[in-house]
This record gives C-alpha cells, sequence and structure tokens, in this order.
C-alpha cells in the first residue's frame, strides 16, 4: 500500500499530464534511465542564448523538471539514506577522442579529453507537499594534447539544479536556481574556428501553479546571468530578466488549450551587442491520445525592441545596428512508446533568438530521437539533429563575423551494457556538419567515447 507521500507524488505527477521521457527503461539485470540519459546527450545541442523565447523554453523546462522530480521520489535508488533524506551519487569515468576540438575547415586539432564526472541528486521532503530538491552533475575534461582547453563541467540530467516545492492547497509554488557551466563549441551552430566557446549560466526564480481542477493558472519570474567562458566572446555576457503566465482549458479529459505570453529585458555587459526588450504571445494545445502518447503544439508572435546600446565592434569599431523585429514562433513536440522496448520523440519549430555574432538568428529546427531496447542488456540511443540558420536578422550595419546563412546537421548514437550489476560501459558517438555562405565557416568533427559510470542497485 502506497504511503501518502507516494500518492501525492503519484497526483502530482498526473496533474502534469505528460509522458516523461526519462521514465525507466528495464534492460535486463538492472533498470536505466534512459531517457534521462538522452536528455543529456540532446542539451549538447542546445544553443544557450537568451530571447523571448528562452523564457517560454525556461517555463516549459521548469513543468518538465517537475515531473522528473515526482520520477526520481518514486524511484527506490540511493546511496545514502537518513529517515526521508536520499542521496544517489552515480561516479563515471569517460575517455573522449575528437577529431576537430577547434571546428575548423583547415587548421584541424584533434585532442584525447578524460572526464571524470559525478552525479549527484538528492531529497527531502518536509511534508507531502514541501520538497526540497537537488541535481547536479560536475565534472572536469581534461584535453591531453591541448591542456589549455581543460575546464570544468556544471549541468544537470534533469535540469531541475536547486528546487524547493511549496503547497497550499490548490497553489504550487517553486524556487529554484538552476546552474550550469559548459565549454563546448559544437554545442551551438552559430559558431565556428573556435575550441573555447562556452557559458556559465545561472537562472535564479520562482514559479506558481494554481490547480482549479479544469483549469491550471501559472506564473513565474527568473533573473538570468549568461557569462562567457572565455574573453573571446565577452560581448554575449548580459543579465536578463524574464517573466511569464500561462492559463490552460481542460476541454477534455485528453486534450488541454491555453494561451501564454513572457517577457525577456536584456542588458549586455559590454556595448557591442544591443540591448532589447522581447515579448511573446502565444497559444498552445496538449494531447494526451493515451498513456504512451503526447503531443504539444505552440505557436504565437514575437517582438524584439532593440535599444541601440552598441558603440563599438571589436572587429572595426563600427557600432551594430539592428532595426526592430516583428516576428513568429512555432513548436510540435512529440513523445510516444509504441511497446516497451522503443520510445521516440520528434521536436520541430521555427523561432528567433539572440545570437552570438549578430543581435538575431532565425532557424528552422528538427530534432527526432529513438530509443531501443530490443536486444537483452543492450539500450540503443539514436538521435538526428538539424538546424537552418540565418544571423544578422533586421541588421542595419556592424555586425561582427561569421554571418550569413547557415546548416548545422549531425547524429548520435548512444549504446550501453552493463559489465557488473553496479557498473555500465557506455559507447557515444557523435557526428556534426555545419556549412555556411561565410568563408572558411563550415567544419565536420566527429567524436567518439568511452564511459564507465557506477550506479546502486
Amino acid at each position: 500500500m502506497k504511503s501518502a507521500q507516494e500518492n501525492e507524488f503519484s497526483r502530482s505527477r498526473s496533474r502534469s499530464n505528460r509522458l516523461d521521457v526519462c521514465s525507466p527503461i528495464e534492460t535486463g539485470k538492472f533498470v536505466v534511465l534512459g531517457g534521462c540519459k538522452w536528455l543529456a546527450i540532446c542539451l549538447f545541442f542546445t544553443v544557450i542564448s537568451i530571447s523571448a523565447q528562452e523564457a517560454l523554453r525556461n517555463s516549459v523546462a521548469g513543468e518538465n523538471a517537475s515531473s522528473s522530480r515526482s520520477q526520481q521520489m518514486q524511484s527506490q535508488n540511493y546511496t545514502f539514506k537518513d529517515g526521508d533524506f536520499r542521496m544517489l551519487l552515480t561516479p563515471s569515468l569517460g575517455m573522449d577522442w575528437n577529431d576537430n576540438v577547434n571546428l575548423s575547415e583547415t587548421n584541424v586539432m584533434s585532442d584525447y579529453i578524460v572526464k571524470p564526472a559525478v552525479g549527484i541528486i538528492a531529497s527531502y521532503p518536509f511534508t507531502q507537499r514541501n520538497l526540497l530538491y537537488i541535481d547536479v552533475t560536475a565534472g572536469y575534461d581534461r584535453y591531453l594534447e591541448h591542456p589549455n582547453l581543460s575546464t570544468f563541467d556544471l549541468n544537470s540530467s534533469s535540469g531541475t539544479g536547486l528546487s524547493f516545492d511549496v503547497g497550499i492547497k490548490d497553489v504550487t509554488i517553486n524556487l529554484h536556481d538552476w546552474l550550469s557551466y559548459v565549454q563546448d563549441s559544437a554545442q551551438n551552430g552559430t559558431v565556428a574556428n573556435t575550441a573555447t566557446y562556452g557559458t556559465f549560466q545561472n537562472t535564479a526564480g520562482l514559479s506558481t501553479t494554481w490547480d482549479l481542477n479544469q483549469v491550471t493558472l501559472s506564473a513565474g519570474y527568473d533573473h538570468q546571468n549568461i557569462l562567457s567562458t572565455t574573453a573571446q566572446y565577452d560581448n554575449i555576457s548580459h543579465a536578463a530578466e524574464m517573466f511569464f503566465a500561462r492559463a490552460g482549458f481542460q476541454v477534455h479529459p485528453k486534450a488541454t488549450v491555453g494561451l501564454e505570453a513572457t517577457a525577456a529585458l536584456t542588458t549586455y555587459n559590454q556595448n557591442v551587442l544591443n540591448n532589447n526588450d522581447a515579448y511573446t504571445l502565444g497559444a498552445y494545445t496538449e494531447l494526451r491520445p493515451s498513456e504512451f502518447l503526447k503531443i504539444t503544439a505552440r505557436g504565437g508572435f514575437s517582438t524584439y525592441q532593440f535599444q541601440n546600446t552598441s558603440t563599438t565592434n571589436s572587429q572595426n569599431l563600427v557600432p551594430i545596428q539592428t532595426a526592430n523585429q516583428n516576428s513568429w514562433y512555432a513548436s510540435l513536440n512529440l513523445s510516444h512508446q509504441p511497446r516497451k522496448s522503443i520510445n521516440y520523440s520528434l521536436e520541430a519549430g521555427h523561432e528567433i533568438q539572440l545570437g552570438t555574432q549578430s543581435d538575431l538568428v532565425e532557424d528552422w529546427y528538427v530534432r527526432p530521437t529513438i530509443t531501443w531496447n530490443i536486444i537483452k542488456d543492450l539500450t540503443f540511443n539514436t538521435g538526428m539533429f538539424y538546424e537552418h540558420g540565418n544571423q544578422g536578422v533586421g541588421n542595419v550595419s556592424g555586425n561582427l563575423g561569421n554571418n550569413g546563412t547557415f546548416d548545422w546537421y549531425g547524429g548520435t548514437l548512444n549504446v550501453s551494457h552493463p559489465l557488473t550489476s553496479r557498473l555500465d560501459l557506455i559507447l557515444n558517438y557523435r557526428l556534426t556538419f555545419r556549412s555556411s555562405g561565410s568563408p572558411n565557416d563550415s567544419y565536420t568533427q566527429n567524436l567518439v567515447g568511452l564511459q564507465l559510470t557506477y550506479h546502486p542497485k
């Protein structure tokens, strides 16, 4: 018989009305959080920027993180337990070979990278609805042939970081602080000819959800700081104030429709790119035809208002000027598990976001993924990604280099196998292409890696 605490988390998960891609997958002798591993791989291809769409993504990521927390709370895995407090430690050691660490078409550098890391998930439920939760992975990337590129990593597999849920009757308040420190130039389709692009990102704020049965109201605020990890990209360092509001209406037991709005007020540390205010207004729908299928569609209007604060261009001392832009955004997310051994997802859409070399980037993207468990003791995660972008949207004068249209695409393969009841061997492969209208801004990169991960029974 379930405890009151377990029942509350089950109700919370049911209210979220989503298919959690981080659900446990049986693989013979042990259980793997296959979706979470795949989510971590997909995060390599997340463009780290701030925009009105980013404010929307943050709000959606918060909902997904809440579902991941409830999933983890139902798991029995832990390294240490004292009363209701639980902590799960997952140390790992990886070795990668990267044939083009500097994303160059001509002056190619390869390297071997040793990657020790430890994942920490800790939780303490003060009451049935008041939960303190921590999810963070800290590691170090040691480049053997180019030690000057060595760097620390800090991220979260579920996007949670530090979180505290407070429940008051029909209202749930979430306080959070998300940390990320990543240096991987291939994570951003707008970047080429560098091995040192990366950011430190801290997002702290709160969100409130009021569940009125067939109507759900939510709103939130985040303060975000993004700092470049190297002086070469100091122009992207900035702070932003982000707001969102959403109203969802359950028009059918398997369908929800709603309206949502966001605002993002961005201020750069340097006067290279222009400070701006960005807003979105749109609608969304969530369909759940069955327990194993979920479809979410979003779309709406976006606008960027630039304040012409750019006074210098690091290359030619000409200020960047960008006209105010009115545009649109759209996205489609599909998650389906047709059988226990297979699940897949599809993400596609159009957006305008802030750039690294220009004020704005417009792009189309599609990212399909499939998880296979068709062979005993082997879990296959396969995926592709494609992004077509245009840098310098609305530019009047003064953009930095590496502009014009680009195509950024590739694929990933992840295979995991249990060596023992507590030790997994994981093979990773990532292939990335970039083609560009700008001279010498195209590249091909292959990354192959092995990783040993220790986990409790």
